[in-house]
């Protein structure tokens, strides 16, 4: 790897991860991005003088990829867990204390969800106990799967908002063995759904993991991919924004050719690190089925907005805040309370409370087709009804993130398979980023880390992400 010239397309979390390996590893490498920053959905931004994330706000502690590389790249010693990490669900007319005791929302007693569900509810659990076993077959949808087992209201009222956090997603579409690996391992092996999520939470305690499930980065998290560019252009990397990528194409000589904007370079390998309609489009001229397969990849839309209040004038529940279920009828589907959540928001700003909420699921467009002045209206609506707040905020922002989150139905990881499986067939050449692998920085990291060591040959990390996909939970509330 040392001295070979390497092209990274795209400067979201994925490129900048591999750009920052390859570098580490001697290669000469460049970025290319098409938009005029680095980052993707890591976005760092300004309220009211208070800095705050305008895109992904925590990151999973539990993997190691995110966490190790913010240390790699110098942020050590801005790391931090979240202030507080008891969140509610506001559903059934009031705000409600997020249950404990479940896998994604999937219980292992009926009395893990006392007070978020009906009578009628936890009745329906347990009759998981006594029902014949549920085929899964090679993938099955979580709704669906959970609703045979346990009834519908566990679904729509706890993995809905949970998986809809993570996915901006359907729950009856989703893939269980894609975004919920653990949960599909035990419907393989168990009758009982409750027995094996009890037994995957006997298997967590005899781990005994300690430390903090998420990490924030004081700053925001948002400043996690400058971090990763600094340390790229220290290594000798170069990272050039504002150059769409127009052709990538195998040079007779076994290299490639990338003709961006007026530039033409010649690499001994690439990495395309965009999502699934640009790669598709990139890969068609020499790898048509990989794009054929990337062009069925879909996309859920969504909209943050960023709320500052005066201290003086606003008064919230305790707790990082809280997730609403779509069956509800709500037009946000969560709420973060930033300053609650981060210590360092709160420290940095003691006039000052930040909020933000977020609107928009899979298939749900009507409400994006609003302006932000009606996002505004419609946010500070349902945090009245929630919480009681009904001050006048100091500055609101709205940042829409279209097309932001890659769906993962259904036979998730056969496409997935099936794309690496054409992608591999033409050395020098690999993928990475949020489509693939799971929608978390620590994903994103994963696969980009796997792209890497492709390039070099060793399929090892592929095959093993491929097989088993890193799963995204959610961050508390509004993640």
């Amino acid at each position: 790897m040392s001295g070979s010239r390497v092209v990274v397309i795209g400067a979201g979390i994925a490129g900048l991860a591999a750009a920052h390996r390859l570098a580490q590893r001697g290669a000469r490498v460049t970025v290319l991005e098409a938009s005029d920053r680095v980052g993707g959905k890591l976005l760092p931004g300004e309220i009211a003088g208070a800095r705050v994330d305008l895109g992904a706000e925590s990151m999973l502690a539990r993997r190691p990829e995110a966490v190790a590389l913010a240390r790699e790249v110098g942020l050590d010693d801005r790391l931090q867990p979240p202030a507080t990490a008891t969140a509610s669900i506001w559903t059934r007319g009031a705000l409600r204390p997020m249950p404990k005791g479940h896998v994604m929302g999937v219980p292992g007693t009926a009395e893990a969800l006392a007070g978020v569900l009906s009578e009628e509810g936890l009745a329906r659990i347990q009759q998981d106990a006594e029902l014949p076993r549920t085929e899964v077959g090679d993938d099955v949808a979580v709704g669906e799967y959970v609703a045979a087992r346990l009834g519908r209201e566990v679904v729509d009222r706890l993995i809905e908002p949970l998986l809809g956090g993570v996915y901006a997603g359907d729950a009856y579409r989703i893939s269980m063995r894609s975004a919920v690996p653990q949960l599909f391992q035990v419907a393989r092996t168990h009758t009982s759904l409750t027995e094996g999520v009890r037994e995957i939470q006997a298997r967590m305690a005899a781990n005994q993991q300690t430390g903090p499930v998420f990490m924030g980065v004081e700053g925001g998290v948002g400043t996690l991919p400058l971090a990763v560019a600094d340390s790229v252009r220290a290594h000798g990397g170069e990272i050039v924004t504002g150059v769409p990528v127009t052709e990538l194409r195998r040079e007779p000589s076994g290299g490639w050719r990338v003709v961006a904007a007026d530039r033409v370079l010649h690499a001994d390998a690439v990495i395309v690190a965009v999502p699934a309609p640009a790669a598709a489009g990139l890969l068609r001229a020499e790898a048509p089925e990989a794009a054929t397969e990337l062009d069925t990849v879909e996309y859920a839309s969504m909209a943050l907005v960023t709320l500052a209040y005066r201290r003086a004038d606003t008064t919230l529940p305790a707790g990082s805040g809280f997730l609403v279920p779509p069956v509800d009828g709500r037009t946000i589907k969560a709420s973060t309370f930033a300053s609650q959540k981060w210590g360092w928001i709160a420290d940095e700003n003691p006039d000052v409370v930040v909020l933000r909420t977020s609107v928009g699921r899979y298939g749900e467009t009507k409400i994006l087709e609003r302006d932000d002045t009606a996002l505004v209206d419609v946010s500070r609506h349902d945090l009245r009804e929630a919480t009681g707040l009904d001050a006048t905020p100091l500055e609101t922002r709205v940042t829409r993130w279209t097309d932001g989150l890659p769906q993962y139905p259904v036979g998730h990881h056969a496409r997935v398979a099936r794309i690496r499986e054409h992608v591999a067939k033409l050395p020098g050449l690999a993928v990475c980023g949020a489509q693939y692998d799971g929608v978390g920085i620590p994903a994103c990291i994963a696969s980009a880390h796997a792209a890497v060591d492709q390039i070099q040959g060793d399929l090892t990390a592929v095959r093993e992400l491929t097989a088993n996909p890193v799963q995204s939970l959610h961050g508390g509330a509004g993640e």
